[in-house]
């Protein structure tokens, strides 16, 4: 049985082959997106040059919400359609997951090295695993596994209220809202967000000075302002990152992807991660039962489909 699993992101599309819950590492390739009219022609550039082997199911993870089967990427105007998938593939079965589904169905497949650890706890067996995607957008999923296999859920989370305790978060908030007047979790911690938060911090002494993500983390801890716009980015990921495993209880684990949290891990102990993490009040005992890492592996949403796929054979 030969699959087919795709990641669909804002600028790049990746598509591998996949055996069982395992995909064919040397299968795997990367395409710009704004190459193609959409993803059909992504999908038979692709199956063209895998030698155009005979697909017996797809699954594809996009980034953006999808219901009954369809789908809008966030970041592009693609429209991603199962019915679609299955005539250019010739596949009977076809599943389209949120890219956040697919990376929740990936965390049983992923080699021990794929995880950095971010803040110690126990790790229940069996227990509530929560993922938390910091990447060009922010969202959210949970995994449980049921009696009838794993349930992972779709989420558009990273555009709810950003949390507000404090006039210094009053602050923000009003600085990051822009002109709709609403300051979502994803204005500050997706990869724009950095930038943002810079604007922010700069704009208290003085005009705000722009630079982007990577020159933030590359200039901090030298440069004061850099320094206080990684700090307060990673309050406000405590903030957010904690109040999500109060609503979920995450025994089994909490898990950051994306090149954002992959940036900022080396960072966040210094930064008091721990410290706004667990700072729920008479829960802050509760908080230590929630251990976080951060998850390396770039192909983790193809497994995750891959993974999906053999499960509901």
């Amino acid at each position: 049985m030969t699959r087919l699993v795709v990641d669909i992101g804002g600028t790049n599309t990746r598509a591998a082959l996949a055996e069982g819950p395992r995909i064919v590492e040397d299968s795997v390739r990367r395409y710009r997106n704004d190459g193609f009219a959409g993803l059909s022609a992504v999908l038979m550039r692709y199956l063209a040059e895998a030698g155009s082997p005979q697909i017996d199911g797809a699954c594809a993870a996009l980034a953006g919400p999808v219901q009954a089967g369809r789908g809008r990427l966030t970041n592009l105007d693609w429209l991603i359609d199962e019915a679609e998938i299955a005539r250019v593939t010739g596949a009977d079965r076809v599943r389209l997951l949120n890219d956040l589904q697919a990376q929740g169905h990936a965390l049983d497949q992923l080699a021990p090295v794929a995880l950095v650890p971010v803040l110690d706890g126990p790790r229940a067996v069996g227990g509530v695993r929560l993922v938390i995607g910091l990447g060009t957008g922010v969202n959210v999923t949970v995994v449980h596994r049921t009696g009838t296999g794993t349930l992972v859920t779709a989420n558009e989370a990273g555009h709810v209220s950003l949390p507000v305790a404090c006039e210094e978060d009053l602050s923000l908030a009003r600085f990051a809202a822009g002109e709709d007047g609403f300051a979502a979790v994803e204005d500050v911690l997706a990869g724009r967000g950095l930038a943002t938060l810079h604007d922010w911090v700069t704009s208290r002494t003085g005009p705000p000075q722009r630079i982007e993500g990577s020159e933030i983390i590359a200039a901090a801890p030298d440069d004061p302002a850099a320094e206080q716009t990684l700090r307060t980015y990673t309050r406000m990921l405590g903030r957010v990152a904690g109040d999500l495993a109060l609503h979920h209880l995450p025994y089994g684990g909490i898990y950051l992807i994306g090149g954002v949290a992959r940036a900022m891990t080396p960072h966040l102990a210094r930064l008091g991660l721990d410290d706004s993490f667990r700072a729920k009040g008479r829960f802050s005992r509760l908080m230590e039962s929630f251990a976080i890492a951060t998850i390396t592996d770039d192909f983790a949403a193809l497994r995750g489909c891959a993974a999906h796929l053999a499960e509901t054979a």
